[in-house]
């Protein structure tokens, strides 16, 4: 089993309301990921699903058993921390087992059930030594295995790369993320990173001052993100934000004025849109050098050379955000010169006055489907 569901859940500290009627179902299987800013109620969410922190008000139920009045041991659930949490004086098999000495588990039972975590997480040959000999990485998986052997219906991790490094990130990504499919746990994992939520979740829950923004796989998320917010969270860079106004609607979307163009904006539109000012986004790396559908002149004021990537930099008059551009690295940008670019309005997003998107034309299902199989 491993379901979840989680009815109007609320968090006060005090007077301070940090989580705000959060609603949500997690199927069994599921790799689940909270993102979102710092205080934005995720890592506090986390906690009162393990019963780390008492529930204002709401339910929580797993498996169709309301939890809420439970002790963490008897949820069902194994937590792996920011922190590793491991004991330095014990071995690497000790720490594994520890859960399991603590229900007094028969000694065949832990030596099966260690060495069987230890497979699965590369650290069999690691058994006898202690934490003070192991990199960053294998003592996260050491904290992970410890979780694993207490065999519970859904695995929490609360920010467990972040202590790593870059390169060590990513390959730790790469491990979990095979770790799911090998078990097929229902996992939830709450990261600020998005790179880490884009790559592993099956869903991501955006969470913004206690509320939930937007839940959706992650290609929905970046494709089809229902409001400022999500727009500029998800991304890197963030979207750039354009204001335009509403001139028409029509059956083919909504026509704006831009730079003293009128633009057909493929969306759906609404009632009392003519003559409404708007936001249009657009993504840095849909933007290219040279004249196009939608064109403007910026000068950038500064450029990222990444090597596979250039980033430019360029402010605009009257915007506190600078325009971005995302270019491949072969492409020849200066800072303080002119340059005209331009982007299509299929790759538009519009949102109205209160920062709610209208509905983009874009077919997931195709953006999401396999490739097509090689033939000879």
């Amino acid at each position: 089993m491993g379901q979840l569901t989680l009815k109007d859940i609320v968090k006060k500290f005090g007077t301070i309301e940090v989580v705000k009627r959060v609603s949500l179902e997690v199927e069994e299987g599921e790799f689940i990921v909270f993102v979102g800013p710092s205080g934005c109620g995720k890592s506090t969410l986390l906690r009162m699903i393990a019963g780390l922190e008492h529930t204002t008000s709401g339910d929580i139920v797993i498996d169709g058993r309301r939890v809420n009045d439970l002790a963490p041991v008897k949820r069902g659930i194994a937590m792996v921390f920011q922190s590793y949490a491991l004991y330095p004086h014990m071995s690497v098999f000790e720490n594994i087992a520890f859960p399991l000495r603590v229900e007094k588990a028969p000694e065949a039972e832990i030596r099966e059930k260690v060495e069987s975590a230890a497979k699965i997480l590369h650290l069999d040959q690691r058994l006898q030594q202690k934490p003070g000999m192991l990199s960053g990485g294998q003592r996260q998986r050491v904290a992970i295995g410890r979780a694993i052997v207490r065999e519970p219906e859904i695995f929490l991790f609360d920010e467990p790369l972040s202590n790593l490094d870059a390169a060590l990130r990513a390959d730790m990504r790469i491990e979990l993320t095979r770790l799911h499919k090998q078990l097929g746990a229902t996992m939830i994992y709450v990261t600020h990173d998005q790179i880490e939520a884009m790559t592993m979740a099956d869903r991501i829950v955006v969470l913004h001052a206690g509320y939930i923004a937007q839940v959706g796989a992650p290609l929905e998320l970046y494709h089809k993100p229902q409001n400022t917010f999500v727009a500029g969270f998800i991304g890197n860079p963030r979207m750039n934000m354009l204001p335009v106004t509403c001139t028409a609607v029509g059956d083919a979307g909504v026509e704006v004025e831009f730079n003293g163009q009128k633009v057909l904006i493929p969306v759906a539109g609404r009632d009392g849109l003519i003559g409404a000012p708007l936001s249009l986004g657009i993504r840095p790396e849909h933007v290219e050098i040279g004249p196009g559908e939608i064109a403007m002149t910026i000068t950038p004021a500064v450029v990222e050379r990444l090597g596979q990537q250039t980033i430019g930099y360029a402010p605009l008059a009257g915007q506190e955000e600078n325009f971005c551009v995302v270019l491949p690295g072969s492409r020849g940008i200066a800072e303080e010169t002119a340059l005209e670019v331009s982007f299509s309005a299929g790759d538009c997003h519009l949102f109205d006055a209160e920062g709610q998107a209208l509905e983009r034309k874009v077919d997931l299902a195709t953006l999401n489907a396999p490739p097509m199989p090689l033939t000879a």
